[in-house]
């Protein structure tokens, strides 16, 4: 029980399960659902895919996570390196045959995504910022396979949002990330410089909020439902300079509660 658990683990399947959802709430947004098995596909896909990337960062962070996340799978011995790297790769094999069942540009999208998930810890993380940025692209991208305006915007707001959660993120990994040797943006830049740069982000995911109400794509209930989502992401940011790990997970409450602002407008609108 101990090892399938660790297993279960691995993929974070808190996180594998929100980033279905996302994906879910693009298809609905965009108008997606006529195609159930082509959508269905798409959340099954994406859970698969953020699963195995979740289980091979562990892989490659089991040194890192020793120092800072001794609990994890790996450190504690629940699963070894080479068994989380073998089911990783399971994942991923799965992922990639229900992307076929999906149109081309959503098949490219997957296939990048998946190539970006194995390369994000070995290559990027370690970047100043550059990590940050592409699992804020990752994050966004759950709703690009049914491409619409209203689409990309909830894609700006995601991809700004989890930037800024991934810099805060880093905040309070400093010293297991400094001990590995990564130059992350607040061991680059310092602690407040670093956050002060997920603000922007912050602020940048703020402004892209309303632009499906301003286009005349959704109505008053998306603004209704939005405003609480808005107000949660700047207080977010404010709380993340006193308690990083307080901050981070207000910010992703609050994208969660922005795409459901879009799903209420989408709503509205088929009604």
């Amino acid at each position: 029980m101990e090892r399938a658990r660790g297993f279960l683990e691995l993929t974070r399947p808190g996180n594998a399960a929100a980033a279905g959802a996302l994906t879910f709430i693009g298809a609905f947004v965009a108008g997606g659902l006529s195609a159930p098995l082509e959508a269905a596909a798409a959340v099954a896909a994406t859970v698969l895919a953020t699963g195995g990337g979740n289980a091979v960062n562990d892989y490659f962070d089991r040194e890192i996570d020793a120092v800072n996340r001794p609990d994890r799978p790996i450190p504690r011995g629940a699963v070894s390196p080479r068994a989380a790297l073998a089911f990783s790769g399971l994942l991923f094999v799965v992922a990639v045959g229900l992307t076929l069942l999906l149109p081309p540009l959503a098949v490219v999208i997957a296939v990048v995504n998946l190539i970006a998930l194995v390369a994000y810890t070995e290559i990027f993380k370690g970047l100043p910022g550059v990590g940050n940025l592409l699992v804020g692209a990752l994050t966004g991208s759950t709703f690009l396979y049914h491409l619409g305006a209203s689409v990309l915007a909830l894609f700006a707001l995601a991809a700004s949002a989890t930037m800024a959660r991934e810099i805060v993120k880093d905040v309070e990994d400093v010293a297991g990330d400094r001990e590995e040797g990564l130059r992350t943006l607040p061991i680059v830049l310092g602690r407040r410089r670093a956050l002060a740069v997920a603000a922007v982000f912050v602020v940048a995911a703020v402004v892209a909020s309303p632009v499906p109400y301003l286009r005349g794509t959704f109505g008053p209930p998306y603004l209704v439902v939005l405003a609480p989502a808005v107000v949660g992401m700047l207080a977010a940011m404010y709380r993340s300079f006193g308690a990083p790990a307080t901050g981070q997970r207000w910010l992703k409450m609050s994208m969660f509660a922005a795409a459901v602002a879009f799903v209420a407008g989408r709503a509205a609108v088929v009604l």
